[in-house]
């Protein structure tokens, strides 16, 4: 594998970035825009019925954010025009063959040109109906790749997946390929197509019974939690990115292909500016809970490593990797786990005392004007402990009101009634969430090791797109950065 310059590829390239309103999407475009305006084209796929409402997408949800404000600045007034020339939005849906772009003068042109393909479309959410995961995170990725396969200059194609396509496994966690059939826990029948018969079969049987859409949608949510468990994976989302990259190594034939597994993604290091970030991310909805004084218990294992990694430097080895592997026709497949649990390993106890001192100091104030006040959060270190808590604190109060029938206590026996509807939903994402609380696993990076190495050998373009997680002060960077950057961007 040899890297010649960065910014030399990057210049005059047509780029196609599914998932385009997304969290990573957004971040790549924008480093791309800003580091190489050279670039010929960036295609940017957004799920949208028509290219008005796509065109409305982007101004709202990817060029009109904060992130773009130093992009806007560098352009001054040609920002709009310059902004109309790089970017084509394309509305679509990885979900259907040709990504159900409707244009055929388009679908030809992007055919003829596009250079790089780099597949960030997914639904992360752990709870998802089973359907939408399958359709999106699994096939999804197949239509992408018979997408690239079309493109007569196509160079390399890009699969976002998730380091914890590994489920619950423990010890060190090499960067591995899946293959159709590899179950975690050995179970044998696991096989794509067949899911996908199962998903809609159950579909027709739940609408023949005149199934609601309300019903529907928690058997689909049901299904993939069970169709997952079958396998070894704790979760849908995990389970069907995981079946993603078996059909892109099943398919992918000579296609250079390179598959990055990010570990959790936080907001940005450095780049466009520190502290960045966009939506609850996985460790971010315990912040965001905590700091609204929500959360005062909390389960997990402390001393367990969280692996984490800033926004930019996921986006930084993602187009490294693109670059290194561009032009590399074989049957072999690149896969790089980006994270910081060897490298820079971070415990939790680390953002606890962390988030503690923050919003002590920072207290978050509410609509009405008054600061929150935190304490020092209960932690219970088994989910046995977690449901005691709960039933004492919660379900047995709850259990005696139901008794009480005077008209003096109606009003109180309404809000503990829906405490007792919030409560059974907090058990379920307990279920789902507890096998990250108490991971044991840490994950290898000697393959994204190398190709720092090599990136190293660049220059002055390893400021640029550097990706090295040791450099990071993990207690600064959530004091002065992640922190302040949620307060900002998510606290409402």
């Amino acid at each position: 594998m040899e890297l010649g310059s960065i910014l030399q590829f990057l210049e005059k390239k047509t780029i196609l970035v599914t998932g385009g309103a997304g969290f990573l999407a957004k971040i790549f475009v924008e480093k791309v825009l800003r580091s190489q305006p050279m670039v010929k084209k960036v295609y940017l796929l957004l799920r949208a019925p028509d290219k008005q409402s796509a065109t409305r997408r982007l101004q709202d949800e990817v060029i009109g954010k904060d992130l773009f404000r130093v992009l806007k600045q560098k352009m001054g007034r040609n920002f709009s025009s310059f902004i109309s020339e790089k970017i084509t939005v394309v509305p679509g849906d990885i979900s259907h063959e040709d990504l159900a772009i409707k244009d055929p003068n388009l679908i030809e042109e992007m055919k003829r040109d596009i250079d790089v393909i780099v597949n960030l479309a997914a639904t992360t959410n752990f709870d998802e109906r089973y359907d939408i995961s399958l359709y999106l995170n699994a096939f999804g990725a197949k239509n992408v790749l018979n997408f690239a396969h079309k493109c007569s200059n196509i160079k390399v194609l890009v699969q976002v997946s998730t380091a914890y396509v590994s489920g619950e496994r423990v010890g060190l966690i090499s960067e591995d390929p899946y293959h159709l059939g590899d179950a975690l826990n050995g179970a044998s029948g696991l096989d794509a197509e067949e899911e996908r018969k199962l998903v809609q079969q159950k579909l027709n049987e739940l609408r023949a019974d005149g199934a609601t859409e309300d019903s529907i949608k928690l058997a689909m949510k049901d299904m993939g939690i069970e169709r997952a468990r079958k396998y070894g994976w704790p979760n849908v989302y995990v389970f069907t990115k995981a079946l993603g990259e078996m059909i892109l190594m099943q398919f992918k034939g000579n296609l250079p292909l390179v598959i990055v597994r990010p570990t959790i993604v936080t907001s940005t290091y450095k780049e466009p500016f520190p502290g960045w970030v966009e939506g609850i991310r996985t460790i971010d909805s315990l912040v965001v809970g905590y700091g609204k004084g929500r959360i005062t218990c909390f389960l997990g294992d402390l001393e367990s490593v969280v692996d984490v990694m800033p926004a930019d430097l996921v986006i930084n080895a993602i187009i490294v990797a693109m670059v290194a592997h561009a032009n590399q026709w074989s049957a072999e497949i690149a896969i790089y786990q980006v994270g910081s649990s060897v490298r820079n390993p971070i415990r939790l106890t680390v953002i606890q005392d962390t988030a503690f001192r923050y919003f002590t100091k920072h207290p978050w104030v509410d609509k009405e004007g008054k600061p929150v006040i935190v304490g020092q959060v209960k932690v219970l270190d088994s989910m046995a402990s977690f449901r005691r808590h709960i039933a004492i604190y919660y379900l047995l109060p709850l259990k005696g009101l139901e008794l009480v029938n005077t008209a003096l206590c109606q009003r109180f026996r309404g809000k503990y009634l829906d405490l007792s509807r919030k409560i059974s939903f907090v058990l379920r994402l307990v279920d789902i969430y507890a096998p990250y609380l108490f991971f044991k696993g840490i994950y290898d990076d000697m393959n994204t090791e190398k190709l720092r190495m090599i990136a190293g050998e660049c220059g002055t373009e390893k400021d640029i797109f550097y990706f090295d997680p040791k450099a990071i002060n993990w207690e600064d960077y959530f004091m002065n950065t992640h922190y302040p950057g949620i307060v900002k961007y998510i606290f409402k």
